[in-house]
Parts: C-alpha cells; sequence; structure tokens
C-alpha cells in the first residue's frame, strides 16, 4: 500500500500537466458550446442553440462530406498498404526497415508543401495532363480542384498510418493456420477472406480508425487540392473560431466532431486486443 501511495504522489505532477494540457481545453469546449452564439463569457445562461445552427445552417452536410471522404480514403488507403505491409512482413521481411524508412521520410516535410508538390503534376498544363495529350484525343485535361484530387491527397499523406498498425495486425497471422487450410483445398481467395483478414483484424480496425480521424479533421488537402469543391466540416470550425468570432458555435461543431471520434474509438477498441497488437513486434533488420 505504501509502494503505491508512494508511486501516485511520484506520478501526480505528470497528471496535473496532462490535465492541464490536454483535458482543461476539453472542457472549455465544452462549457463553450452551450454559451450564447458570439459571446466569450461562460457564465451566461446555458443554451442549445448552438446545436440547432448545427441542423438549421447545413453544417451537417459539410460534416457528411467529412466523413464520406474520410471513409473513401480509409478504403484506398487499405487497397493499397496491405499488399505492400504484406510483402514486407511475408515475402521481403530482411528489407521492412529501408521500405519503412522509404514510406516515413516524405512525412518529415510538411504535408501543405507536399500538397503544392501535387498541384505541379495535375494542374492544366501539369506534368500529368502534358503527359496524357500525346494521347491521340485526351486535350486540356484538368485533374486539380476537383474531389478525386483531394482523396488522392487524403491517401497521400495519411495512408502511412494504415500501413504501419497493418504490419502489426499481419504478423498476428498464424502461419500453422494458413498452411492447413492451404492443405485442406482452400483457395489463395478463401485462405484470404476466412484467415488471415480475421486475424489480422486487430491492425486493419486500427489502422482504419488511425486513418479516419486524422483525415476526419483535416483541411489543407480540400484547399489546396479541392479549390473549394467541398468545404470540409473543419473548415467550418475555422471560420466559425477565427473568422466569424463566434467560439461557441465552433466549440459546439469541435464537439459533435469530439463525440463521433469517441464513438469510434469506443467501437474499434471494442475489437481491438491492443495489448496483443502492440506486443506484436516487427522483424526490423
Amino acid at each position: 500500500m505504501r509502494e503505491s501511495n508512494t508511486g501516485f504522489i511520484l506520478a501526480l505532477p505528470s497528471i496535473m500537466i496532462l490535465f492541464i494540457l490536454f483535458a482543461a481545453p476539453l472542457v472549455l469546449i465544452i462549457i463553450f458550446s452551450f454559451q450564447q452564439p458570439y459571446s466569450f463569457d461562460i457564465n451566461s445562461v446555458p443554451t442549445i442553440e448552438n446545436y440547432a445552427i448545427f441542423f438549421s445552417d447545413g453544417y451537417y452536410k459539410s460534416l457528411g462530406w467529412s466523413v464520406f471522404l474520410s471513409m473513401i480514403t480509409v478504403f484506398i488507403s487499405f487497397l493499397f498498404a496491405y499488399p505492400c505491409a504484406y510483402g514486407m512482413v511475408k515475402i521481403f521481411p530482411r528489407y521492412t526497415l529501408w521500405i519503412a524508412l522509404l514510406i516515413a521520410m516524405p512525412m518529415f516535410v510538411s504535408s501543405g508543401i507536399r500538397l503544392f508538390g501535387w498541384t505541379l503534376i495535375l494542374q492544366k498544363g501539369g506534368f500529368l495532363p502534358y503527359l496524357l495529350s500525346w494521347i491521340p484525343g485526351i486535350v486540356h485535361i484538368d485533374f486539380l480542384y476537383h474531389i478525386p484530387a483531394i482523396v488522392l491527397g487524403l491517401v497521400y499523406i495519411y495512408g502511412p498510418f494504415m500501413l504501419f498498425p497493418l504490419i502489426l495486425g499481419i504478423q498476428m497471422v498464424d502461419e500453422e493456420a494458413r498452411e492447413a487450410a492451404v492443405d485442406l483445398g482452400a483457395s489463395r481467395w478463401s485462405v484470404l477472406i476466412e484467415v488471415e483478414l480475421p486475424m489480422a483484424a486487430a491492425g486493419i480496425f486500427f489502422g482504419a480508425l488511425l486513418v479516419f480521424v486524422t483525415s476526419l479533421g483535416t483541411i489543407v488537402e480540400a484547399q489546396i487540392l479541392g479549390g473549394g469543391a467541398v468545404v470540409p466540416f473543419s473548415d467550418d470550425m475555422y471560420h466559425a473560431f477565427a473568422m466569424q468570432q463566434n467560439w461557441p458555435l465552433g466549440s459546439s461543431l469541435a464537439v459533435i466532431m469530439l463525440i463521433i471520434t469517441l464513438v469510434l474509438i469506443v467501437v474499434i477498441m471494442h475489437y481491438v486486443d491492443l495489448d496483443k497488437l502492440l506486443g506484436s513486434r516487427a522483424k526490423l533488420g
């Protein structure tokens, strides 16, 4: 008992710092979301008017677009990341470290700079339209400022967040169970669907959660590559806080996104054995 009390006392400063830096701002946002619109006073009479504005002013439409784009990003990221992760774990594990470094290195560069690089490739007169112009019948193609360009940017920026959990998930696949299914006559497709994907489900769910949450709160991809084709929900929050100076409205929008994120985390954690997932170490080297 004495040792546990000593441990709590030693951890108390860290707990207080974490509360001040993380919990306290969230509590203030929740309190602000129930204040009168355009009010900076947290002592006013609580109201749900800001949440009513979410429906009356159509903010739910931008939320729907953000959720839709995030779901597409998760799906496409999985399609690209799973074969790559499978190859890194099962086919050429000796080069896993070098491949991981190559994939992670661009993440050290600002996402805005990398996205501006894509504008040079996709814009009218850019590299990709120039190459396609050599094909007879294809002229004046502009890939920029459309929804597919936004999805491309989202997958490019947040796809690696799907790859690394998948590596851990695929390592959890029991090779003996896979070989037994093959010996019993199961096709390669059946082995993938009925053996490998269920056993790697923890990594899949965790990677999907990371990609969905991070892409849900993004702004720059829609601004740089979308050009106003879609207004993301996070952009509405930014305008409410910075442009309109309507902190209660911005806080209510933030709370709505926070609730969606927490619900997803609770659902995913119900199916994911996080201790088992994090206990699976990649063979790097």
